[in-house]
């Protein structure tokens, strides 16, 4: 029941935060918000009877799973949620490349955003490939959703990256 108690955490933070200040704030967060789901549907996805991996590490790849998938959304989303006053991106990562919430607000690509973007899909990438490690342990008649899941939402950065960083 904890995951759950700490889905509707993540909703209530989302009403009163709308910035991030470094990573390990945004991960707590995306924990909240998406890692939980990750968490809720190992029971109901059931891992393999053949496994041979722990259970705590088909855990720790669905909760990579939903990590990845919120940082992705939040890739994607830049524009539309600063179009909404919000950055869920970490501030101190942004500082560093030399940006702030205002180049986000003014919505312009430039070469400090390309070389922010690229570290913050690498990042979420490695999400990706931590929760890879795990859908071969569920249940093979759960596995085509999770893997689908994985390879649509990998594919959005991909397209983030095709249109040259442009999530405005």
């Amino acid at each position: 029941i904890q995951p759950f108690r700490d889905m509707v955490e993540g909703m209530r933070m989302d009403l009163r935060k709308s910035r991030y200040k470094n990573f390990d704030d945004l991960y707590l967060y995306c924990y909240y918000v998406a890692g939980t789901v990750g968490l809720m549907s190992v029971p109901v996805m059931g891992i393999d009877p053949k496994s041979k991996a722990t259970t705590e590490s088909v855990y720790n790849a669905a909760l990579a799973l939903g990590i990845a998938n919120q940082l992705t959304n939040i890739l994607r989303d830049v524009g539309e949620d600063a179009r909404r006053g919000r950055v869920y991106l970490p501030q101190d990562e942004l500082a560093q490349a030399g940006l702030s919430d205002e180049d986000i607000f003014a919505g312009k690509v430039t070469d400090k955003w390309r070389n922010f973007m690229k570290m913050q899909l690498k990042r979420a990438r490695m999400f990706f490939d931590e929760a890879e490690k795990g859908v071969t342990e569920l249940d093979a008649a759960s596995r085509w959703p999770v893997w689908a899941s994985l390879l649509l939402y990998r594919r959005i950065l991909d397209e983030i990256e095709a249109n040259d960083y442009n999530n405005f």
